[in-house]
C-alpha cells in the first residue's frame, strides 16, 4: 500500500482490501485483536445485540453516561453521512486524525490478515475508545452476535433486544436459528439483559449451556423518554436495567438517569422535521417488525400521510407493504443506488392496483412530488438506512 492520508484513502483503500463485504467470523479478527490488545481491552464493555431497537437502547445509555463523571464510548453503525458517526466519545464524534491514528496501529499489528470494512472499523473503535482513556464502551453488534467482529471482545454485561426474521441469507430464516447467533455474545457468569418477552428456546437453551445469566425485562419504563412509540419504554426499560447492574462501579443519580432518558435522541428512529407546512418523519424501519412499529406509533395521530419508500432486495419486501399498506394515502418509489437494492420495476410490481403509487427517478423528484400533495399533512420515508441517507442528504440543504 502507498501512504494514506486522508480518511477518504484509507476507507477506499479498506473497500478493496477485503474479498467479501460480509465475511462472517472471528478468525482473521482475533489474530488483530490480540496484537492490538494482548491483555484484552482496558474498559468496561457492553455489548448491545438484537434485531431492532439496539440504537435506542444504547442511545438511552450514552445520553446517561456521556452526562456523567464516566468517560464512555460509543460504537454504531452503520452511519448515514460520515464514518466518523460510528465512533463516539462522550456524544462528540471521533475526529478523522483519531480515526487515522487507530487504523494505523492496526495496519502496524495487521500482517497479511485480510479484514473487511467493518472488522477494521470494530479494532478502530477499540483502539480509539482505549486512546482517549475511556472508562465504558457500548459496542453496537452490526450482524449477528455469535460470528460478528464485535464479538472478539469479551463483555462485560451484554443486551439483546429481541429477535425477528431479518438477515436471512446469513443468520437462517427462524426465530430458533436466529436466537442462536444472537446468543453468541452472553459470556459464563456475565448478565445478559433480553428485551423478547418470547425468546426462542435456543437463546434459553444456550444461556443455560454457558452458565450466562439471563434476565429479561418484561415492563416498560414509566418515566418520560425523548423518543416516540411504545416499544421505546420496553428499550429504555432494558437500558435502565444495564445502568441499574453497573450502579456499584459506575454510578449515576436517579435524577441523571431521568434527563439523559427524556434527552435521549436517535438518528432517523422517528426522526421528525418541519419542511415547509408538512411534516416529515425519517425512519430507518428496514425488516417487518421495525415496520410494524413504525405502522403503531403513526396510528397516533389521524394526519393524512404519504410514504417515500424503497428496500433492499434481500428483505422480505412483501411483508412490510402488506405491514403498511393502510398508513398511506400514496407511496412514492424510490430507486437505491446500491448493489443490494432492489430494481424499482419489480419494487412497483410488488403493489396491488388499490395501492396509489408514483415511481420516482430519484430520491430528489420523489421528495418534491410529496411536499407538493396539497392535501398531505405528514410524509413518511423508511424502509433502508440507504434510503435514509439519500433523503437526509437532500432534506439538509432545505
Amino acid at each position: 500500500m502507498g501512504r494514506l492520508k486522508t480518511l477518504d484513502d484509507w476507507l477506499i483503500w479498506q473497500e478493496n482490501l477485503h474479498e467479501s463485504v460480509i465475511d462472517l467470523g472471528l478468525e482473521r479478527i482475533e489474530v488483530v485483536y490480540n496484537k492490538l490488545f494482548p491483555n484484552g481491552v482496558p474498559f468496561h464493555v457492553i455489548t448491545v445485540g438484537g434485531t431492532n431497537g439496539k440504537g435506542s437502547t444504547i442511545a438511552f445509555i450514552d445520553n446517561v453516561y456521556s452526562q456523567s463523571k464516566h468517560k464512555v464510548g460509543c460504537f454504531t453503525s452503520p452511519h448515514l453521512i460520515n464514518y466518523n458517526e460510528r465512533f463516539a466519545i462522550d456524544d462528540k464524534l471521533a475526529s478523522d486524525g483519531m480515526i487515522i491514528d487507530a487504523f494505523e496501529k492496526i495496519e502496524a499489528c495487521r500482517g497479511g490478515v485480510s479484514l473487511s470494512y467493518f472488522e477494521f472499523s470494530t479494532l478502530a473503535a477499540l483502539q480509539i475508545f482505549a486512546d482517549a482513556d475511556i472508562d465504558i464502551a457500548i459496542l453496537e453488534v452490526g450482524l449477528g452476535g455469535r460470528l460478528d467482529s464485535v464479538n472478539v471482545v469479551d463483555n462485560d454485561i451484554c443486551v439483546i433486544t429481541n429477535i425477528a426474521i431479518d438477515h436471512t441469507d446469513y443468520l437462517g430464516d427462524t426465530r430458533e436459528l436466529i436466537g442462536h447467533e444472537k446468543a453468541g455474545i452472553m459470556r459464563t457468569d456475565k448478565l445478559c439483559i433480553c428485551g423478547d418477552e418470547s425468546p426462542p428456546n435456543t437463546l434459553v437453551n444456550y444461556a443455560r449451556k454457558i452458565n450466562a445469566l439471563l434476565e429479561f425485562i418484561n415492563e416498560p419504563y414509566t418515566g418520560k423518554i425523548g423518543l416516540e412509540g411504545e416499544h421505546q419504554k420496553y428499550n429504555a426499560a432494558v437500558a435502565l436495567r444495564v445502568i441499574e447492574t453497573l450502579q456499584s462501579q459506575f454510578p449515576v443519580s436517579s435524577n441523571l438517569i431521568e434527563s439523559g432518558f427524556e434527552q435521549a435522541t436517535v438518528v432517523a428512529r422517528f426522526q421528525k422535521m418541519m419542511v415547509g407546512d408538512k411534516q416529515v418523519i425519517l425512519d430507518v424501519a428496514h425488516n417487518s417488525a421495525a415496520v410494524e412499529k413504525l405502522v403503531n406509533t403513526l396510528q397516533t395521530s389521524d394526519d393524512k400521510t404519504v410514504a417515500i419508500f424503497s428496500a433492499l432486495a434481500d428483505k422480505n419486501i412483501d411483508d412490510m407493504i402488506s405491514l403498511a399498506k393502510d398508513s398511506f394515502t400514496h407511496w412514492f418509489l424510490v430507486p437505491l443506488n446500491v448493489e443490494r437494492a432492489i430494481q424499482i420495476e419489480l419494487l412497483h410490481g410488488k403493489f396491488d392496483a388499490s395501492l396509489t403509487t408514483t415511481v420516482c427517478q430519484n430520491m430528489n423528484s420523489a421528495i418534491d412530488s410529496a411536499l407538493a400533495l396539497v392535501d398531505a399533512e405528514r410524509i413518511v420515508i423508511f424502509g433502508s438506512f440507504h434510503t435514509i441517507t439519500d433523503a437526509t442528504l437532500i432534506l439538509r440543504e432545505n
